[in-house]
């Protein structure tokens, strides 16, 4: 894959580059994505999806993508199958396909193994108790009353939890570490638990499911992973993930964990759990509404993988939890449609306009002339198109005012405008309906300024987009705000949703379109000119999603900076 991107030197690839000259793995780089599938993947992800795929491919490694599905309970098949779209969506291929289920038996074995070593024991208490007795920061832990327990007794419970013979909650495995430790991770962490619950893969072959700290080091050995790469909350995680695989007998050296800060923009929410509450209490319209920040979501909006790519190369790597202004990554998606993107008219809301001088044909029907265009200014291989044009065309409300304010230059009585690529036009007058509003603009075009250009060169100060009536298409368009109207959702209540923005969508119905648009694919992303740039949606064709619009928000807030 070729982005056209320099890759940025970070710590990571510093950590990397030095272990293949000291020979560590044999110089050999693996890396891993290691998604729980019981969500759809968010633009926090793509950092994590772009670091661990980046990482292997600047180094000429392999990355799997591993599904750690340790939790039957909030796991399904769907996400799987969504995060596997997303990362080829992305433009990354796994070497192979993983899931720590795979390695369920392996697990149960090593785990006998530490029982057996005294390195792990049974606990009959509940996860209340065991939770107050890990005690606190800067407050030691109580050791559980079951923490000497015989191994040989350990073994049994252990073998008749996996056999299924007790109740959820009634008994866990921990590790036997150090109850005192600083690290709280390291305060005999649990092992395993029982669930009595069918698992997406597994069915009911098992009762018992490992933890994610017990499964995740563990499935990174048996890969041979060589750079297991994860975000800063784990960092703590790290002491207790190095001492499993200590305690392991490993036929190559374990892998290394390294942490990274992950991806977090303004007005943007990327709990798992929130979004989810979001799309149950359907405040949205499900994990890939248009106006979610997942990767799905984004997809939908109209976001290229390419300019997601770019900006989680460019912003580069490192070690400080920041929130990214959304705006910045806007402005990747413009530039990137704004040389791939097709140009084309859509009037939002439509207002009637009628030339009243417009040449009719011998049966008296309205005239039809074509007028070439360019598809794309910045892409000249991309060609024309021919835009049919007649005496009824629609042109937004907005470019039309019967009693113009200060320094308004578009449409008014007696005022000439350019329609694009098209005449000089002025308008003469208006109709209305009973209500007093206009519905109709009439106006006059200047037969000798065909293509937009005065024969005794006049200037105008205005250029519209229009459309033809009789060739329009119809449509809907959706328009977006901020899903969170808060730049740091929750910080002032502490519930990010308090911060929802209730009018962060607005259909419009009715909307009029060229006649080339009824071609548009799903999925397609266009530029509608003065507008902004519009997605197909992928299953409602006659459904357009402004994806951005066309000023650059970016630019005018590091001007305003500096």
């Amino acid at each position: 894959m070729n982005d056209a991107v320099a890759v940025p030197s970070n710590f990571i690839s510093d950590i990397v580059a030095d272990d293949i000259e000291r020979g560590t793995w044999s110089g050999r780089v693996q890396t891993r994505f290691p998604p729980e599938p019981n969500g759809y993947l968010h633009i926090g992800h793509a950092k994590a999806i772009v670091v661990d795929f980046g990482t292997a491919e600047d180094f000429g490694g392999t990355c799997f993508l591993r599904f750690d599905d340790t939790n039957p309970e909030t796991e399904e098949e769907t996400f799987v199958d969504s995060i596997a779209g997303d990362i080829a969506w992305l433009g990354y291929q796994p070497a192979e396909v993983r899931h720590a289920s795979d390695y369920f038996e392996q697990l149960y074995t090593w785990a006998e193994d530490l029982i057996a070593r005294g390195l792990a024991y049974v606990d009959d208490q509940d996860g209340e108790a065991i939770s107050a007795g890990r005690g606190g920061y800067g407050k030691p832990g109580v050791e559980s009353p079951f923490r000497n327990r015989e191994p040989a007794e350990s073994l049994e419970l252990f073998r008749r939890m996996r056999a299924g013979e007790f109740a959820d909650g009634t008994r866990v495995l921990r590790a036997r570490i150090d109850m005192s430790h600083e690290n709280m991770q390291l305060r005999d962490p649990i092992m395993y638990r029982i669930r009595n619950i069918a698992h997406h893969r597994t069915g009911t072959e098992w009762a018992i499911y490992p933890t994610y700290d017990w499964a995740h080091g563990q499935s990174d050995a048996i890969e041979g992973v060589t750079h297991s790469i994860c975000t800063l909350e784990f960092e703590s995680h790290r002491p207790l993930y190095e001492w499993f695989l200590s305690h392991l007998e490993l036929e190559t050296a374990p892998p290394r964990q390294i942490e990274f800060a992950r991806l977090e923009f303004t007005h943007t929410v990327t709990s798992k759990r929130r979004l989810a509450k979001l799309v149950a209490d359907q405040r949205v319209d499900g994990w890939d509404d248009a106006r979610m920040p997942t990767l799905s979501g984004l997809r939908r909006r109209g976001y290229p993988a390419l300019a997601i790519r770019n900006f989680c190369r460019e912003v580069g790597t490192t070690r400080t939890n920041s929130r990214h202004s959304i705006e910045a990554l806007e402005s990747y998606v413009r530039k990137v449609h704004n040389a791939l993107a097709q140009r084309r008219m859509a009037v939002l809301r439509p207002l009637r306009l009628v030339l009243d001088n417009w040449p009719v044909d011998a049966d008296g029907n309205p005239a039809v002339e074509h007028f070439e265009v360019a598809n794309n200014p910045e892409r000249p291989e991309d060609g024309t198109r021919l835009v049919a044009f007649s005496g009824t065309l629609w042109i937004e409300q907005e470019d039309f005012a019967e009693v113009p304010p200060p320094k308004y230059f578009r449409l008014s009585p007696g005022r000439e405008v350019r329609l694009r690529g098209a005449y000089l036009i002025t308008a003469v007058g208006v109709d209305k309906d009973a209500d007093g509003n206009v519905v109709t603009v009439h106006a006059t075009y200047d037969p000798e300024s065909k293509g937009g250009t005065a024969a005794d060169g006049r200037k105008v100060k205005s250029t519209m987009h229009w459309v033809s009536d009789a060739h329009a298409v119809d449509a809907n368009v959706a328009l977006y705000q901020r899903l969170f109207s808060a730049e740091a959702p929750g910080e002032r209540t502490g519930e990010a949703l308090d911060d929802l923005n209730p009018t962060s969508r607005e259909i419009l119905t009715g909307c009029k379109l060229e006649a080339a648009l009824a071609q548009a694919a799903p999925g397609e992303v266009v530029q509608f000119e003065r507008l902004g740039y519009f997605a197909v949606d992928p299953d409602e064709p006659a459904l357009f999603h402004r994806t951005v619009g066309l000023r650059d928000e970016w630019a005018a807030i590091q001007k305003r900076k500096g």
